[in-house]
Formats: structure tokens, C-alpha cells, sequence
């Protein structure tokens, strides 16, 4: 017991000196600009010959952080190039709405959610049946095939 009670008090004391060590990370950019930066991707999509993925989720979403740990690595490579991605925090589903209607209400069936756009703006695919919302579940190769099929199918 008294152990036990050791451990527990050392990682309370972990988690006060070093409070980030608590709190989930924040990959979607609360603070940020969400229009603009999308507008700046549509910009670079048109000088590289990209298409511009958007990403909506929230930092408290257990599966956008998985998908975001996905994202690096293996599909680091892949989604970088074949898309600019933009990360869109949609906070507790009243951030970012304007967004979210621009581009057929993808979050209708959980975050996080994907939309592939041309640099003209053009939607070409859009995740509305929650096709990410089980990122957790989903292995880093099975994200991998998810972003693999749409950029087969969108060239």
C-alpha cells in the first residue's frame, strides 16, 4: 500500500511541475485564423499543383489526436505530396461553422472529418458518412489506405 501511494503521489507531483505533461496535446490551433488559412493552402495549392486537405476536430476528441499521431510518420510522406493540409478546430461543434456548411456539414457524423479541395476552392470529397470519426481503431496503415484510396480517386 504504501507503495502504491508513493507512485500516486509521485505522479501528481510529475503532473505539477510539468502541467503540460496532463493536459492532451493541442493540434488543432484554437487561436487560429481558420478562413484565412485555408485560403493561404487554396494560394500554395495553385503554385504546386496540389489539392488542399482540410482536417476538422477538436483537441478534447480522443480520435482527431489519434488521427493527427497517424498523419506523421508512414503518412507523413504521402499526405505531403499530394496535399497542403489545414487543421480546422471545430471546439465543441460551434467553432468554425461557417466552414463546416461551406463544405457540406462533414461533421455531421463525428470528427474528425476530411474535405478534399481543388485550388480552385471545389469540393472533390468530403467525409460526411464519418468515415474518420473511429480514428482510434483505425490502424496507422488503415489511415494510410483511407488517404491513399481519396488520392487515387481525386488526381
Amino acid at each position: 500500500m504504501k507503495k502504491l501511494l508513493s507512485l500516486i503521489f509521485t505522479l501528481s507531483l510529475i503532473c505539477a511541475i510539468n502541467p503540460a505533461s496532463a493536459n492532451p496535446p493541442q493540434v488543432y490551433d484554437e487561436a487560429a485564423d481558420a478562413k484565412a488559412a485555408v485560403s493561404k493552402a487554396l494560394a500554395e495549392a495553385k503554385k504546386t499543383d496540389k489539392k488542399v486537405l482540410v482536417i476538422f476536430g477538436a483537441n478534447w476528441c480522443k480520435d482527431c489526436l489519434e488521427l493527427d499521431k497517424s498523419m506523421h510518420g508512414k503518412n507523413e510522406a504521402l499526405l505531403a505530396s499530394k496535399f497542403i493540409t489545414v487543421k480546422v478546430n471545430v471546439g465543441q461543434f460551434d467553432k468554425n461553422k461557417e466552414l463546416v456548411d461551406l463544405y457540406g456539414s462533414p461533421t455531421k457524423k463525428g470528427i474528425p472529418a476530411a474535405v478534399l479541395l481543388r485550388p480552385d476552392n471545389t469540393v472533390l470529397y468530403a467525409s460526411k458518412g464519418g468515415e474518420l470519426s473511429n480514428a482510434r481503431k483505425m490502424s496507422e496503415q488503415g489511415v494510410y489506405d483511407f488517404f491513399d484510396e481519396i488520392t487515387a480517386l481525386y488526381r
